[in-house]
This record gives C-alpha cells, structure tokens and sequence, in this order.
C-alpha cells in the first residue's frame, strides 16, 4: 500500500482558504486581523491545545516562527480576544472553509490511487442534560483512514437520525477514488446510490436492519462455504495480528453478488459479497466475531480486507482522539461552558 506523501501545513495555505470567513467584529478598534488569529488557533490546536488559554500560550511560545509568517500588527492576541473571536464565529461557515482547507492538503497524488473514507456515529456519553429532559448529542464524522484526518462532522438530536445525517455529510466531501466504509445504520439504498453518484466505492456493513438481505446473504455464504467455494469464484485472504495480551486471526472472504438474490436491482452499483471472521484469543477468554457486507468493489480481497480493517481502526485512532484528547465524553454543566471557553 502507497503511503501518502509528507505535506507541509504552512499558515499561507489556511489564511488563503478562510479568506472567505466573515470577520464577526465591528471594525472600530480591531487591531487583530482575523486570519491572523484563525492560523494561530488551528496551529495551536494540531499541536494539542484544547482551549483558548492554552491557544495563547502557545502563541507565545511560538511568537518568533508566526511574526515571520503572519501580520500581528497588535502583537500575539491575548487568550481573552482569542475567545471572544472563536465564539463569535459562524459555526457553518468556519466548518465550510475548514473543509477546503483540508480538502486542498489531501488532494489526489498520482501515487494514491484510491482511499478509504470511514463514516461511523458516536454517542457523547456524558452529553445529556438529565434536568432538561435532553438525550446525549450523536455525531457522524468521515475519516479518511489512510490520511488520518478528520474531513467532516455533523451533529445530530438521535442516533436513529444518522440516516438522514449521512448523506448530508457525503454531500459536502469529494468521493471521488475514495471507498466509503459504513456500518450496519448506513446500509441503505438511498446512501449506497449517493456514493455511486459521487464517483467512489462502497463498502456496508450487513446486520439485521436488512431482514431479507441480511439472511439471504448469510444462507448464500454458509452454502458455498461448506464446499469450500467449490462451485463459484471466492477470493481468500487471512491475517494475524498480536498486541496487548490478544491475538486476532483474521480471514476474509470476497465473492461475486449472485443473480437471484434479493432485491440486487435496489442497490445501485452492488458487485460483492463479504464476510470477515474474527477469532480472538487471550488469556481469559476466546471469542469469535462474523461480519457480513455487501460492497461495489470488484474482486480484490486484500483491498476489501483494508476497508475493514480500516473501519475498525477508526475506534483507536478518530474516537480515541475526541474522547481523550477532545474529552468529548465529559459531562460539562451548560452553564460552565462559556467559562471553559474562555480559560
């Protein structure tokens, strides 16, 4: 597998994609240009600060590198103007210029000739506000696997309401030569023919939201499987990996969607079958874990094995981020954060 080449994040290439964003501020006694404190959040944020006073200590520990670089007419803003201006911002529309920015550094090299893009929901455990009566906030983020970058986030009130958040996500991503992994919640006809539309690939997790196609696929594999694929074109591929006291052998299995099964004219772009099987050993217990999936990849069980593997990792690497680095799991009374926001 290619990897991506290095690319260097200069400020010219965030203040030319967010010259866009409008400033929130009056113009009498503004001596900090917002580009200025746009490159200096984002900067500060990539290298770990998780809030306004710690963007400004940064800022200043940092203040010889960004006077090259930036205006600073009024020197480096103080944590206190930092955020004002991020509160005051429009939400959408820094998101939308976030994007581009984002989108211009991950733009296609010829030595990538495809990508996975992993869409899965996560629940802020610790968001609900019980006095309220108000159920914690699910988001649905897009996570490019082999860049690892965050492309998209959208918020919604339910988890029922991923459905409808997806595509809307997809809606604002390029697809194009990237293969979209999703779990069981986004196995629907609706998101698999918006993906085709966007010019990429798809890759759905296959559960029992999916009643009749679920179990036609399961007796399907089970019939073929028993005479080891004897009779149609199966492609095989097995892995072993070994870390924190568990070993997992993996084997993956590929085959041909077959004409008769149900509902195949519903799926636009459907192409093939796939199972991943799971076998876990650790000191105290043994496990086994199958997982079917329907796809619009062509045969190649090694790159239908990488869209899997890519997806589970999305829980170690994008998750794993936003909870610990992000606490997004923390229960934060509303009335504390603005005065989080402002520390």
């Amino acid at each position: 597998m290619a990897k991506e080449p290095a690319r260097i994040i200069s400020a010219q290439s965030i203040l030319e994609q967010f010259e866009t964003l409008q400033d929130p501020r009056s113009d009498v006694n503004r001596v900090h240009p917002l580009g200025d404190i746009i490159v200096i959040s984002i900067m500060a944020v990539i290298a770990g600060a998780d809030g306004p006073k710690a963007i400004g200590t940064w800022a200043m520990s940092n203040q010889a590198w960004l006077q090259d670089r930036l205006e600073l007419p009024g020197g480096i803003p103080s944590h206190d103007t930092i955020g004002r201006v991020l509160m005051a911002l429009k939400p959408a529309a820094f998101q939308k210029c976030f994007e581009q920015w984002i989108a211009s550094l991950l733009a296609k090299h010829p030595e990538l000739d495809w990508d996975i893009l992993a869409v899965d929901g996560k629940a802020l455990r610790r968001s609900h506000d019980a006095k309220s009566s108000l159920g914690p906030l699910f988001l649905v983020s897009a996570w490019a696997v082999r860049r690892g970058v965050s492309l998209g986030q959208l918020a919604t009130a339910e988890k029922s309401n991923e459905i409808t958040a997806i595509p809307n996500l997809l809606g604002n991503l390029d697809l194009e030569g990237s293969i979209v992994t999703i779990d069981a919640a986004g196995c629907q006809k609706s998101i698999a023919e918006k993906i085709i539309a966007g010019k990429g690939d798809y890759v759905l997790a296959l559960k029992g939201n999916q009643g009749n196609l679920h179990q036609a696929v399961i007796d399907y594999v089970i019939k073929h499987m028993e005479n080891d694929f004897a009779e149609i074109p199966c492609r095989q591929h097995a892995e072993l990996c070994k870390g924190h006291g568990r070993a997992d052998e993996l084997s993956y299995y590929q085959l041909p969607v077959p004409k008769a099964l149900p509902g195949l004219d519903q799926w636009k772009g459907l192409r093939t079958l796939g199972v991943a099987i799971r076998q876990s050993e650790s000191a105290k217990k043994s496990t086994t874990e199958v997982r079917y999936y329907i796809s619009s990849l062509r045969l190649s069980v090694k790159k239908f094995a990488a869209c899997v593997r890519g997806h589970w990792g999305i829980e170690n690497t994008l998750h794993w981020c936003l909870n610990v680095t992000f606490r997004e799991d923390e229960n934060i009374e509303p009335s504390c954060r603005p005065c989080m926001l402002a520390e």
